[in-house]
């Protein structure tokens, strides 16, 4: 199944994407030693419109533009000292929950059904919240790591996932009205050419 911006050349929705990653990045409440931002949403959705290919890329240019300099991370974090933190783990798992989001809503996990786009929405975050989990674990152990950088974040993924399902749904109600007006569009010349002969 195509993505919903199957449509739109790479050249621009890649770009459109990590914009999206970037601006979720600078929306932060602080918390030690994991903010919280709506960097999950965004890498999600990146996989889930643009497909698991171009999602993952986008998110893997965003992490490499980060890393080069630009504050593009969490609160305007730049430079590699973030992808050697406590939440290293999380910036690693981003491009793999794109691809998992991407792969399942090309698989039908998308806007066309909710239920199924909630789904994708929330193995993403899993993923996301799992692998950082577990780099977090190599310093401060692990069940300090699932009560300080997953617990804190479950009610914060179900309301990000389900804003995700939403976004996905609404993207596919004017994908549908879209093909439905131009093939209106379409049938309607086809009428007037009939008449005219």
């Amino acid at each position: 199944m195509r993505p919903p911006l199957a449509s739109v050349p790479p050249l621009v929705a890649v770009p459109l994407a990590i914009v999206m990653l970037a601006l979720s990045s600078h929306g932060t409440i602080p918390m030690v030693p994991v903010p919280i931002t709506l960097q999950t949403l965004a890498v999600t959705l990146s996989g889930a419109l643009l497909g698991w290919r171009w999602g993952t890329l986008a998110v893997l240019l965003w992490l490499a533009a980060g890393a080069l300099g630009l504050p593009v991370l969490a609160g305007g974090a730049s430079g590699t000292r973030p992808f050697l933190g406590p939440t290293a783990g999380y910036l690693f798992a981003f491009p793999v929950a794109a691809a998992c989001t991407g792969w399942l809503a090309e698989r039908g996990w998308n806007g066309d059904r909710p239920a199924w786009a909630l789904l994708a929405m929330l193995t993403g975050t899993a993923v996301c919240l799992l692998l950082g989990a577990g780099w977090l674990a190599r310093s401060i152990g692990t069940e300090a790591a699932l009560q300080r950088g997953v617990v804190p974040f479950l009610p914060g993924g179900l309301l990000k996932s389900a804003a995700g399902a939403a976004i996905l749904w609404g993207v596919a109600r004017l994908g549908r009205h879209g093909r439905g007006g131009a093939g209106g569009s379409r049938g309607g010349a086809r009428k007037r050419r009939r008449r005219t002969a």
